[in-house]
């Protein structure tokens, strides 16, 4: 019934005023209480399940993007990041909503739906399973082809509406993010709750292989062998897999360019309700 009704809606266009974008393999955590965010999103899923838990005593929600690279531990940290925020004698509960996937032709999303699941039944607390709207239940089918039916939600922190969402910004440092994920960065908290601050990094990575190849392969090629699912995804992907390999190729290892100081990269939004960042403190 939820996933019938969360498929029925139409796609809103989320600003990026209070909006903490969040890409794959990263997740982010707050509560009402935040001053500056107020919007949790994700989109551009296709085999990828965007997962959001929330206690409904305290508010406390994360959001995260997964690929199936490594659920067994990434959903230990789903729940830790709630938990960080949880007196446990409060009253409430812990309810998850499961977003994404389709029929795809390597079951991939089946895959990802079933680990999910199983890693969430397998964690000791009560989870209260809300939405399910994934894989069949967010395929649509067009000419013997199938699609997701949902790519993106945003979920609202003071009121836990959960929306079908798209996203224009998905800034800052959207590059530098994409290519920690392209090269096989595990999942990474990027938010500090109590200051308010979007951390980035510092991440290493090596070289990408044969990125001078890729580059030079047409759009076909690179849909074909640098997607989970070409045919299903939207239309701006494979721009932005070229411009995260250009972005590779010119920090083939960012630890010291990308990184001064080896320091993490500091944003808080300003009054406006946008990122800016933060200058690192002179040592």
């Amino acid at each position: 019934e939820r996933a019938r009704l969360l498929r029925g809606q139409s796609v809103q266009q989320v600003g990026p005023q209070g909006l903490l974008y969040v890409q794959q393999r990263e997740l982010a955590v707050t509560s009402p209480k935040d001053g500056s965010i107020s919007i949790l999103g994700s989109d551009d899923a296709t085999t990828c399940h965007i997962v959001v838990l929330r206690h409904t005593g305290n508010g406390a929600t994360c959001l995260t993007h997964c690929d199936g690279t490594d659920t067994k531990a990434e959903v230990p940290l789903i729940m830790n990041s709630i938990k960080s925020f949880s007196d446990h004698a409060q009253c409430g509960r812990l309810e998850v909503h499961l977003v994404g996937g389709f029929s795809d032709d390597r079951q991939l999303s089946q895959k990802l739906t079933h680990q999910l699941l199983s890693e969430f039944d397998r964690q000791e607390d009560d989870i209260h399973l809300v939405t399910l709207c994934v894989t069949e239940l967010n395929d649509r089918e067009e000419n013997e082809n199938h699609f997701p039916i949902i790519y993106g939600i945003a979920v609202n922190v003071k009121t836990a509406e959960i929306y079908r969402a798209s996203f224009q910004d998905r800034g800052p440092e959207e590059e530098l993010r994409a290519a920690r994920a392209l090269t096989g960065g595990p999942m990474v908290s990027i938010y500090d709750a109590k200051t308010e601050q979007l951390r980035i990094g510092p991440y290493s990575w090596v070289p990408f292989p044969h990125v001078d190849f890729w580059l030079q392969q047409d759009d076909k090629q690179i849909l074909e062998n640098l997607s989970t699912s070409p045919l299903a995804e939207p239309p701006h992907f494979v721009e932005h897999i070229r411009t995260t390999l250009m972005f590779l190729k010119k920090y083939p290892s960012p630890t010291n360019t990308l990184f001064p100081g080896n320091k993490a990269l500091l944003y808080k939004k300003n009054e406006d309700g946008l990122w800016e960042k933060v200058p690192s403190p002179r040592s």
